[in-house]
């Protein structure tokens, strides 16, 4: 199936490796234009050339950063149509009275204003191209709160209100604005995520992972493929009339503890 996507020009943070990985793949298959950064250089340098993809190093915490990363994309792309928000960290797993400052600031920085920072960049170059798509990466903890996850909880509500924002404010510039709220991802991130809650709450990592597929009714972990297969259409033309959406690719969150 053709989507309508062929030089489109596409920005992916955090595209290197995992669902910005999937997320850049699935649009070079589509013949699109695709520009990834990453903050890993190992992980950049992993990317193809034969792939067509380009990818830089940043680090979108940064608003510098951010400022010489849209250098790349007038560079390299000549200009924007589209795009995806997907850089984060999952900061610590630890009762709310022993998160530092360090860590507080580090999850926001990265998963909230790095998503501001490339919007911001972002949506005077989608509207010179007359429109375009916005996709800011949320989770299913953006909207169901997990204890011992404070910081990541509430940079991941706070992406689901900067979408809803931003589709308000960019409807009548034919730009679409979608959260996309994954679930339990099967990735290395996930499996760190479980080794820290085992080690806060002095229980077997086996029954920390069982626990997440028993919190979803189809009882399995996401694939990076499926997430970046709805992104993909969103940001097609078939999926341009859907907007100020939080999508969960869960299996159906039913608990989050």
């Amino acid at each position: 199936m053709d989507l309508g996507l062929e030089n489109k020009r596409v920005l992916i943070t955090a595209g290197a490796a995992g669902i910005g990985r999937a997320v850049a793949e699935y649009f070079a298959a589509e013949r699109a234009k695709v520009l990834v950064c990453d903050v890993d250089h190992e992980a950049t340098k992993s990317v193809p050339p034969s792939t067509g993809i380009v990818a830089v190093v940043t680090d979108v915490s940064k608003a510098e950063a951010v400022a010489k990363l849209f250098e790349e994309v007038d560079r390299r792309l000549g200009g924007l149509d589209i795009l995806i928000n997907n850089a984060g960290i999952s900061g610590p797993s630890k009762p709310v009275e022993a998160v530092t400052d360090d860590e507080w600031r580090a999850t926001l920085a990265v998963n909230l204003d790095g998503a501001f920072y490339c919007a911001r960049s972002a949506v005077p170059l989608i509207k010179a191209a007359g429109g375009g798509s916005v996709i800011n990466m949320s989770s299913t903890a953006g909207f169901l709160p997990a204890s011992l996850r404070s910081p990541y909880c509430t940079a991941k509500y706070g992406v689901i209100g900067l979408t809803e924002v931003m589709a308000m404010e960019l409807g009548s510039h034919n730009i679409n604005v979608n959260a996309i709220c994954p679930g339990s991802v099967d990735s290395r991130r996930l499996e760190r995520v479980h080794q820290m809650a085992a080690q806060s709450r002095g229980l077997p990592i086996e029954q920390i992972r069982q626990a997440a597929l028993d919190q979803t009714s189809m009882r399995r972990l996401v694939s990076v493929h499926e997430i970046a297969s709805m992104i993909v259409y969103l940001c097609s033309p078939q999926g341009r009339i859907i907007s100020g959406q939080s999508i969960a690719i869960d299996g159906q969150t039913l608990a989050t503890d």
